[in-house]
């Protein structure tokens, strides 16, 4: 595909040079359209986008490269923000973001994991696209409130006052999150109190208002309203491991920047990923993601 405004058709020289600012952005450029739409296939999509657009662009004009990609992904991210809200609305069950495997990649592009974990990207869903995006661009990224502007097209001091109230409404929603020695022990904990079916155990790590987040999209049978309080709560865990994961594996994995589990049956078939939202209380909430279309990222590499 030629560009936009070019006389004749680029070198190789000039190909390569094009295809090469955009894979080093390619990962910042995912990172940001995930955090904004907490869907792995979604993301992808917006960076596909942004590719061709790339591809139709006259490169000759473009100081900057990673200034315009970043700019185009988060624009079409805000685009599709409404069209996805549209969409969770008529999700069957409780809708949880789509975890991914931070393995390889544990702040996924970013300068630093933030706005990463399951329980901060449900929290973006209340914020308005354009507070997620600054938020996003300036906490994650580590955007200074002038690119932020810049990005969003609004002023500086703006920019400022989206991604503050955006830190507040986060902050007023969830108490202090624990350390990360702590997260890890508690998930520790949970994992060895599943894998013996030891109730105690389980609810001994719970806070006394605990939710429940079951995510099986209308694909598998998982409960599709949130459980609250310590009782239902175990009780609901002690009924899926005695029912459905019986004979499955479970294992400690990195999901979106924290240690989870992952419940793979006999084949090594990804069954579901849990994490858990551990705050200075103890675990607050439990996010069960057990819709097939949520593992891809979870199942067994060739």
């Amino acid at each position: 595909m030629t560009t936009k405004a070019s006389d004749a058709e680029p070198n190789d020289e000039v190909r390569d040079a094009d295809v090469a600012d955009f894979l080093d952005v390619q990962p910042q450029l995912f990172g940001i359209a995930y955090r904004m739409l907490g869907s792995v296939a979604e993301a992808e999509d917006i960076v596909q986008d942004a590719w061709i657009r790339w591809q139709r662009a006259d490169r000759r004009v473009v100081r900057n490269p990673a200034a315009f990609l970043t700019t185009t992904t988060t624009r079409l991210a805000i685009n599709a923000s409404t069209a996805a809200h549209v969409r969770r609305e008529t999700y069957i069950g409780p809708w949880v973001p789509e975890p991914v495997d931070t393995s390889h990649d544990p702040s996924l592009g970013a300068e630093r994991a933030e706005a990463l974990e399951l329980a901060v990207l449900m929290l973006l869903e209340k914020l308005s696209p354009i507070e997620r995006a600054a938020y996003v661009l300036h906490e994650a990224f580590d955007y200074p409130y002038r690119q932020v502007a810049e990005v969003l097209e609004i002023s500086e001091a703006n920019a400022r006052q989206l991604a503050r109230r955006a830190r507040q409404a986060l902050e007023s929603e969830r108490s202090a999150p624990a350390t990360p020695a702590v997260r890890r022990r508690l998930l520790e904990t949970f994992v060895a109190a599943a894998r013996n079916g030891d109730l105690a155990a389980l609810e001994r790590l719970f806070t006394d208002d605990v939710v429940a987040r079951p995510d099986g999209g209308g694909r598998v049978r998982v409960a599709r309203v949130e459980l609250s309080g310590v009782a239902r709560v175990t009780n609901y865990l002690d009924n899926v491991l005695r029912k459905y994961w019986n004979d499955a594996t479970l294992t400690i994995v990195d999901v979106n920047g924290e240690s989870g589990m992952l419940v793979t049956d006999h084949t090594g078939t990804p069954l579901a990923v849990v994490a858990l939202d551990v705050t200075a209380r103890g675990v607050e909430r439990v996010f069960l993601v057990a819709n097939p279309d949520k593992m891809r990222q979870f199942e067994r590499r060739s």
